[in-house]
């Protein structure tokens, strides 16, 4: 066996560990029984040790040196890149602390769950503190040269720089604010959507959708869970979730939607490539793009639901006979302060993120601890969007990542509606009958689009990299701030 083969043949072997790994996480939030929780985080953080092992055996050090050498095609220096980027990496992390954040974290996770439906911080305290010693513990073993956060975010969007977020965070936090108070002095009030809604046929509803968006269901599966996800084993392999509300459809419905948007990417990845780290997505920022995209510049436009209205009334007799297409329209827009991240409006979704970015920082610095949470994050609730947590499961208990120890994954979430957002500018020049598309019910042309764009290109271009080249100019926070802005002066008639 060359050089290149057996390259090929070990990170083969790291894809398929993590597989494995991923499917019994999906399986954990999905379908485990309660009592399997201690037994799966010892399974887990196994796994998590033969991974690091794996990762970190001296013949995979000497064989990528050897590679080096070699006169390697394009994809394959890629390939040889971002395994020794991970290979690096994890040689500053013990496999102790490797397996322990793995096992900690599965344990966390089922006490999560039961603090978020007993409302209840304290289940969930003691476990979420020894997570965030674990992850400043692994920051610092990986020491990247910034801070212990932007370490930590490296895992999620490489190369990004704290600096850099600041610079955009500070440009979107006031235009956001700015636009809230002027949607807050219109006399436009929409009308309520709630009504009854049969879980059956929502379900039914949103797997059309899901259809008419492309999304394969020899590929994919769709389920419930506490917290929405998606989850990408292999391109043929993805699952996403959803939770619903018999009361109101939209929650349900437009989180289907999201999860399809990274369903989607994770089905366009080049199978051709799988077990290599190119057949991956280039950062979760970029997969946020996806999601945020379909759901909100697609999905709640009057374009789409031009199409969509007369099925969806049809769907549930008698339920929307009050609201034109609209007032519809406007009811799905609605800007309001909410506790819910998963359920907050486009305008007050990037507060959520901030606020969120600016609590993780203080914790990995040391600046707060788990048992200051509940009141820091109550105060910046109302800081940021003016109304305060009755309790803790619509406060500090209402996220799932920092039970699983993914500190430093919210700022892709305002990432993504910034690269989407530029994104879909270029798709529209690009696509000139992209909204008659839209109208029509035919969501192919724009599918495609990213999917040549975005989805098969995987990890061969660095976020900043891929966005530049499909857009021609760096990542800009301004379409996503004219995009509002225009889309909510018009529906507030501001």
């Amino acid at each position: 066996m060359d050089k290149l083969d057996q390259f090929k043949l070990w990170s083969q072997e790291l894809t398929h560990l993590r597989g494995i790994s991923s499917i019994l996480a999906w399986d954990q939030e999905v379908i485990m029984p309660p009592l399997g929780a201690e037994f799966r985080a010892q399974q887990r953080a196994t796994l998590a040790g033969i991974s690091h092992s794996k990762l970190v055996d001296p013949a995979l050090s000497e064989l990528l040196d050897e590679l080096e050498n070699e006169d390697l095609q394009e994809l394959e220096q890629v390939n040889l890149r971002e395994l020794r980027r991970q290979h690096e990496k994890a040689l500053r992390v013990p496999e102790t602390l490797v397996r322990e954040l793995a096992e900690v974290s599965a344990i966390a996770y089922e006490h999560w769950v039961r603090a978020r439906r007993d409302s209840d911080f304290s289940v969930f305290e003691p476990w979420l503190s020894r997570i965030i010693e674990l992850k400043r513990e692994e920051a610092r073993c990986i020491a990247l040269g910034g801070s212990s956060y932007e370490t930590l975010m490296d895992e999620f969007e490489p190369s990004a720089k704290e600096s850099q977020l600041e610079a955009v965070f500070s440009k979107v936090r006031p235009r956001l604010i700015e636009l809230l108070q002027r949607i807050d002095g219109s006399p436009v009030r929409p009308k309520s959507l709630e009504g009854v809604y049969p879980v059956k046929e929502q379900d039914a509803f949103g797997r059309k959708i899901l259809t008419s968006m492309g999304f394969d269901w020899n590929a994919g599966r769709l389920d419930t869970s506490p917290h929405p996800f998606c989850v990408g084993l292999t391109p043929n392999d993805v699952r996403i979730t959803t939770r619903h509300t018999e009361n109101d459809f939209s929650r349900a419905l437009f989180g289907m939607i999201h999860e399809g948007g990274h369903g989607l990417y994770e089905q366009g990845l080049d199978e051709a490539n799988y077990g290599f780290p190119v057949c991956d997505s280039t950062s979760l920022g970029m997969h946020e793009s996806q999601s945020r995209l379909w759901e909100n510049q697609i999905g709640r436009s009057r374009s789409f639901w031009e199409h969509w209205y007369p099925q969806l009334r049809k769907a549930f007799p008698g339920q929307l006979d009050h609201l034109s297409l609209d007032d519809f329209v406007l009811a799905i827009n609605q800007v309001s302060p909410s506790l819910i991240r998963v359920e907050a409006d486009e305008v007050t979704y990037g507060l959520h993120i901030i606020m969120r970015y600016e609590i993780e920082k203080k914790l990995i610095s040391d600046e707060i601890n788990a048992p200051d949470l509940p009141d820091v994050w109550d105060s910046k609730m109302e800081e940021y969007l003016g109304i305060r947590p009755s309790n803790a499961a619509d406060g500090v208990l209402q996220d799932t990542h920092w039970s699983q120890g993914l500190i430093g994954y919210f700022p892709t979430y305002l990432l993504g509606n910034l690269y989407g957002a530029q994104l879909l500018n270029t798709a529209s020049k690009e696509i000139p009958d992209l909204d008659s598309q839209t109208r029509s019910g035919n969501m192919s042309g724009l599918k495609e689009w990213l999917r040549v764009n975005v989805h098969t290109v995987g990890r061969a271009l660095s976020a900043s990299d891929l966005i530049s080249k499909i857009t021609g100019e760096d990542l800009s926070a301004n379409y996503f701030l004219d995009y509002l802005d225009e889309k909510y002066s018009e529906l507030y008639r501001l």
